[in-house]
């Protein structure tokens, strides 16, 4: 799927950008920058697209996605309107000079850096330390906003209960002249994907005719709709798979299978393992493993 390309406002003040959001709702488009990207939900929940992975978020989520990585968020139909709040920093790889990050003191937030490309999911105990220092860094400026800033980073990097969003990212990003489109095409396979999809009524959202809607989405995908909402749906079964108890029988309808014989055929096409391998195979190596 293609991401636009979004020019972020620069600020002559500080290295780093602070954004505190207050919105209705979380419907920013698919998009990239030269920044990375760290992401502090205060209030809300829906989807989370990094890369090639949906997951869902909800409160308290907090997530780093690296330089160029295609990412957005978007709120659950039903959220409640203004029920929207996140703290955002933006920051390019070289926000302290690229010869301050290579000094060895600070190796491990320059591999963080590095590892970012893929998305990186902040859990566990330390957490609640990332987000106090976040709520500090935000009422700072000048020199106390890139020290705690940089002490940020390090609990990150030094962390030991973080995982890799989409692994099998890899940061190939086109630009779209038919962007705004597009946008409204992935904004509503988002939130729909789990749902029945016809052609028509998507061919409609891009106030397209269904032949020219075929064409149109095979150019700027270069998969069919079908392959498209088939790659969500398994990426949302493999995040319940590796997170959740529940039955596979009950994943396979909750992601949108009509029965679990089709399911367990196109899980075993597409990752190689059949749920039940794939779920053990995710609880022996603890690995996070998204389908695409």
């Amino acid at each position: 799927m293609k991401a636009f390309f979004e020019q972020l406002t620069s600020d002559n003040e500080s290295s780093i950008r602070v954004i505190d959001l207050n919105m209705n709702t979380f419907d920013g488009p698919y998009h990239y920058h030269p920044e990375l990207e760290l992401t502090w939900i205060r209030k809300g929940s829906g989807k989370r697209v990094i890369g090639g992975s949906v997951s869902d978020f909800e409160e308290d989520d907090l997530v780093l996605v690296g330089a160029n990585v295609p990412h957005c968020w978007q709120s659950n139909t039903d959220v409640v309107s203004g029920y929207a709040q996140a703290i955002v920093f933006q920051f390019l790889p070289d926000f302290a000079g690229a010869s301050f990050l290579g000094l060895p003191e600070l190796n491990r937030i320059q591999n963080l850096l590095n590892r970012s490309f893929a998305g990186i999911l902040v859990k566990g105990t330390e957490k609640g330390r990332i987000i106090s220092k976040m709520r500090q860094c935000t009422s700072a400026d000048g020199f106390g906003r890139l020290i705690h800033f940089i002490g940020i980073l390090d609990l990150i990097a030094n962390s030991d209960d973080s995982e890799l969003i989409d692994y099998k990212y890899i940061g190939k990003v086109q630009s779209s002249a038919d962007s705004e489109r597009f946008q409204k095409v992935f904004s509503f396979l988002i939130q729909n994907y789990q749902n029945e999809i016809s052609l028509e009524t998507i061919a409609e959202v891009a106030n397209l005719t269904p032949t020219a809607f075929c064409r149109y989405f095979k150019k700027v995908t270069r998969k069919t709709l079908v392959e498209i909402v088939t790659e969500f749906r398994i990426n949302q079964a493999c995040q319940l798979l590796g997170n959740s108890e529940k039955p596979v029988s009950d994943i396979c309808f909750e992601c949108g299978f009509g029965n679990i014989s089709y399911f367990n055929k196109t899980f075993k096409a597409i990752t190689g393992n059949t749920p039940l391998q794939y779920r053990r195979l995710f609880l022996n190596q603890g690995l996070n493993m998204p389908a695409m």
